[in-house]
């Protein structure tokens, strides 16, 4: 049900992309404590893109889920913000994050919805 999407100025070799997006899926199904096989991320790197009038590595975070709450928020904030760092060397004053919450109804997967 989660699906985190990175986008980010950075480029990345193949595996550095692979090792990404795989700690980033595994922190997305800790913090929330969902089960990692319905979590689902994607990375757009070497993207044009400029943060306070300057193209100095930065991100940019979309996490949706099902059951998302403002309370979540803080710990995924600190969360992702270190993957991002670690993989990219992108520092968290660099890093956006928008969370929104879904519901069940408009989520779907499997041929119906949640």
């Amino acid at each position: 049900m989660p699906y985190l999407k990175i986008q980010t100025n950075r480029s990345l070799a193949a595996d550095d992309a692979a090792a990404l997006i795989a700690d980033a899926s595994r922190t997305v199904s800790d913090v929330l404590g969902k089960a990692e096989r319905y979590v689902m991320v994607a990375l757009e790197p070497d993207r044009t893109m400029l943060f306070a009038g300057d193209d100095a590595p930065l991100a940019f975070l979309e996490l949706k889920s099902i059951g998302l709450t403002e309370d979540q928020a803080p710990a995924l904030s600190e969360a992702l913000c270190a993957v991002v760092d670690r993989a990219l060397g992108v520092p968290k004053d660099r890093v956006f994050i928008e969370f929104a919450p879904v519901p069940r109804k408009l989520w779907g997967w499997n041929g119906g919805t949640f």
